[in-house]
């Protein structure tokens, strides 16, 4: 009897959206499902888009396109669809009925992902959390397309495990999960608050999946995060500390990327690992300089962190992977305090990176020139905890000190 191993079946898929604005928005939209399919493991054999006014509201497209998709299933063999938006359980459901293949959509798809890649055990509850809520509301439209087929797409994680859970099992695993992400935001927010207390900045690098924040963060830290060409190959948060200069030092918080219709599941699983760029000082905003959807990129970052309440905050934007492009382009973020070109591969920029990071800082800090006694010499090391001491020359009649400190403790010297 010949053996398969479900691992090296690969699942074939066609794209499915609706185009309710007109223009390449559209097609632009399912290059990037593509991307998302392929991170997922399946082959894109087909592509179906309609122009409609708004999605269909029991079957996502019209009754004409679904003729038109039955044929392509058949054409291509492919063994299922994936749709382009978030659909609803009767979406689902009628689909499913009139395919008889499985139908995921790109909240699902994303979801699986994360099932994947995530790593921590706030990862992994964060994940099964969102994964919990998305079932909890589609039980009858997920039923037979889970069931389908045992591995594949859109069933990683805890996903097999919870079909034959009812809607009461569903919450009381959903309560329980809360109550252990809260304890980890507990800890985050202790965590949060040591770092106020000991004075040290904290910039977040964000940005688009993909546009290289954790080769930025490696590049400068020696972080070892995992580095890859996949979209979201980092969910967890990585803090590491970056000498700017021979007295500065800042942290540096490597987050999850962004993405075009994120799925409001995950904005509220992802809370606490997101809200690292809300409580951060300074905002780090990477871009595909490569991508030719970068304007559209940038676009979708800033929209999310006024969803998330980060705005206000300096922001540097790196102009990063300049090493892909056949010359260096000149680029302007008017939204930034200053747009740097980088490149994480050949180091290009980081060191202007570092310069911003330290006008930044210096900006709230004012520069002490003074002669203390020694009977004073404990507001030198509150110096040297709060501030930066440049410098300390030991005279006869005291400490000679050159710094740099923080408007609330120059009130104190």
């Amino acid at each position: 009897m010949q053996m398969y191993n479900m691992d090296d079946i690969r699942e074939r898929v066609i794209l499915v959206g609706v185009d309710t604005e007109g223009g390449e928005t559209a097609e632009r939209s399912l290059d990037e499902l593509a991307e998302l399919a392929a991170t997922a493991g399946a082959e894109v054999t087909g592509r179906l888009i309609q122009t409609r006014e708004c999605v269909h509201p029991a079957t996502y497209i019209g009754r004409g396109k679904l003729i038109e998709l039955k044929e392509l299933l058949w054409e291509t063999e492919a063994t299922g669809i994936i749709c382009d938006d978030e659909l609803s359980s009767t979406q689902l459901g009628n689909l499913e009925e009139e395919l008889d293949c499985k139908v995921l959509d790109r909240t699902l798809l994303i979801l699986d992902i994360f099932a994947a890649r995530a790593v921590s055990g706030e990862g992994k509850i964060q994940v099964e959390l969102a994964q919990l809520r998305y079932r909890a509301s589609r039980l009858s439209g997920l039923g037979r397309s889970l069931s389908r087929l045992g591995g594949g797409i859109g069933t990683r994680g805890p996903g097999e495990k919870k079909l034959e859970m009812d809607r009461r099992l569903i919450r009381e695993r959903i309560s329980r999960l809360k109550k252990e992400l809260a304890d980890v935001e507990r800890h985050r927010e202790l965590l949060r608050s040591q770092r106020n207390q000991s004075g040290m900045k904290v910039a977040a690098l964000v940005g688009y999946t993909s546009a290289g924040k954790s080769s930025i963060e490696n590049a400068l830290t020696n972080a070892g995060i995992l580095e890859d060409a996949m979209l979201f190959s980092t969910l967890d948060t990585t803090t590491r500390a970056l000498q700017l200069d021979g007295t500065q030092e800042i942290l540096l918080t490597d987050t999850v990327g962004f993405i075009r219709k994120l799925p409001h599941h995950l904005i509220e699983a992802f809370k606490s690992t997101l809200e690292e760029a809300k409580y951060a000082d300074i905002i780090i905003h990477v871009v595909d300089v490569s991508n030719p959807r970068m304007d559209e990129q940038m676009y979708v970052v800033y929209d999310t962190l006024r969803q998330m309440g980060a705005e206000g905050k300096p922001v540097i934007t790196l102009f990063n992977k300049q090493d892909r492009l056949e010359k260096e382009e000149s680029h302007k973020d008017f939204q930034a305090d200053y747009s740097i070109a980088t490149s994480a591969k050949t180091g290009q920029g980081l060191d202007k990176l570092k310069a911003a990071l330290l006008e930044i800082i210096r900006r709230d800090q004012i520069y002490v020139e003074r002669l203390y006694p020694f009977a004073d010499a404990g507001k030198i090391q509150m110096i040297r905890s709060k501030g930066q001491l440049l410098s300390e020359e030991y005279l006869p009649e005291g400490i000679q000190i050159k710094a740099y400190v923080p408007q609330d403790v120059y009130g104190k010297l």
